[in-house]
């Protein structure tokens, strides 16, 4: 155990961020302005957007709900915060010389957490974004003069030829500077035909790009601490800073909103297929504490976590479907398509046959009728971005993930009783029936911003879509049952 505490270390700290604004970015300033009171300054690199300024854009920043509480409680909080105008994809990421002055004068620890979590973004803007941004970011940093730690915020999911994936460096399957230098002469179309064959075996440009990532921060190692931290499928908060806040529909969160919009109704999946998950509290802990035990003790080389489920308290997606299927019978939403009725297939074709009669044929009908009376046709486009998005994720639905975590688990026995309850990283603590409600009740009400006062009536249309529902697959069984029995009195 190190002989200064977290908060401690802490104090008087000036941090630089990247990727602030995003889902894990957001829980991560409020963590730090929270629990680690006595720190300096947060430094976050914010770009210019939809007209806005960087400036500006912090006014946004603060309005979310997760900052409502820590703003009551102390709105002072808002003179540790710093806008740095900027944009990774920029040279030296577009941060100006008086800015960088003062980062280079004030900074002693540096969080890139900024990347594109596209699975469909293409090799150019994938490298650009998740590689070169962090090169960029890792410059920076290298002229900071008090810097005592760079965390590095990577994924579970980069270096997929791996069976088990240990807590340390692999080498990525090319030198990230000789793809880098290859962008600058490749044109788009030849670039596109050599994606396949550069990125296998990764299903996607994301995973590929982080490993580049790792490799360039081999080439910094000896200059400063260097931390990487491999968040698995980051979702729903446990209980920071609210239980069950959630901001997007990434990953899993997706699957559970389409379905309950009811327009997703069949996913392939095997039964037995686990779901690596981490909820986005107790991922942010981690990083936390990954930056704080990398800062104390200085290691040589660079300190790698996973911050990874590992079969503890872990869950197949048939069991979280049943979990949905019983809570959202209490927070449904106010509105849906059909009633939500989404299953696991562990067949492909299977699965391909039920898309064909509950997405694709009620596409082409629903599109039919708006045409019919002049209103603007959206189911097709629906299904297809649906259909790309299950393509996408059936990559990782349909094999087990296997990550080692021992350093991550030891996280909690290397901290005070009291720094434990307030950097939680406990897996195996987690209800999983209670954290199932608070993610449905959460994406209703944080993401789909559904008040809890439509709940009655949501629930009345709920219920009405089932009745509907059984309505509409008795007519058709006793369609298919007449259909057969005149095809049998035609034959005999």
């Amino acid at each position: 155990m190190p002989s200064i505490g977290v908060a401690e270390y802490y104090a008087g700290k000036s941090i630089f961020i990247t990727g602030a604004t995003g889902f894990m970015g957001k829980v991560l300033v409020e963590k730090l302005l929270r629990s680690c009171k006595d720190l300096k300054k947060i430094y976050i690199l914010i770009r210019k957007k939809k007209g806005q300024s960087a400036e500006s854009r912090l006014d946004t920043f603060f309005s979310y709900k997760i900052f409502e509480n820590l703003l009551k409680q102390n709105p002072k909080v808002l003179n540790k915060m710093r806008v740095i105008p900027g944009d990774i994809l920029e040279e030296g990421l577009g941060i100006s010389a008086s800015d960088m002055e003062e980062l280079e004068r004030e900074c002693q620890i540096v969080i890139n957490n900024a990347a594109c979590v596209s699975f469909k973004m293409p090799i150019r803007e994938a490298v650009t974004h998740n590689t070169v941004g962090v090169l960029k970011t890792l410059e920076i940093a290298e002229r900071m003069k008090k810097l005592e730690v760079f965390l590095h915020v990577s994924t579970a999911f980069c270096h997929d030829g791996v069976e088990i994936l240990e807590e340390k460096m692999y080498p990525s399957k090319h030198n990230p500077y000789d793809v880098i230098e290859s962008l600058k002469w490749m044109d788009d179309e030849l670039l596109a035909s050599c994606e396949p064959t550069l990125i296998k075996p990764y299903p996607n440009t994301y995973g590929y790009t982080k490993s580049l990532a790792e490799q360039i921060l081999s080439s910094f190692v000896g200059k400063f601490p260097i931390a990487v931290g491999r968040p698995s499928i980051v979702v729903p908060a446990l209980k920071e800073p609210l239980p069950g806040w959630v901001d997007n529909i990434n990953g899993p969160t997706g699957v559970i909103y389409a379905a309950s919009r009811g327009v997703l109704h069949t996913m392939y999946c095997l039964d037995s297929t686990k779901v690596d998950t981490v909820p986005v509290d107790l991922a942010i802990n981690g990083l936390i504490l990954l930056t704080y035990f990398t800062a104390v003790e200085k290691p040589k080389d660079i300190r790698v976590c996973n911050i990874t489920q590992s079969g503890i308290n872990a869950i197949t997606w048939l069991e979280s479907s049943m979990y949905w299927r019983k809570y959202l019978k209490e927070y449904p939403l106010s509105y849906s398509l059909w009633y939500p009725v989404a299953t696991g297939k562990k067949y492909k074709i299977e699965h391909q046959i039920d898309a064909f009669f509950t997405h694709i044929l009620p596409a082409y009908f629903i599109d039919l009728i708006l045409f019919v009376l002049g209103k603007k046709t959206f189911m097709i486009n629906v299904v297809k971005r649906l259909t790309a998005g299950l393509d996408l994720l059936e990559y990782y639905t349909s094999r087990d993930w296997k990550f080692r975590n021992d350093y991550f688990r030891s996280f909690e026995n290397r901290i005070s009783e009291e720094e434990r309850e307030i950097f939680n990283t406990s897996i195996s603590k987690i209800n999983v029936d209670d954290y199932m409600r608070n993610y449905i009740k959460g994406l209703r009400k944080y993401y789909c911003k559904e008040d809890e006062s439509t709940l009655p009536k949501a629930r009345k249309l709920h219920q009405r879509l089932y009745y509907l529902h059984i309505t509409m697959k008795i007519v058709v069984y006793a369609l298919c049952a007449y259909a057969m029995y005149r095809m049998y009195i035609l034959f005999i």
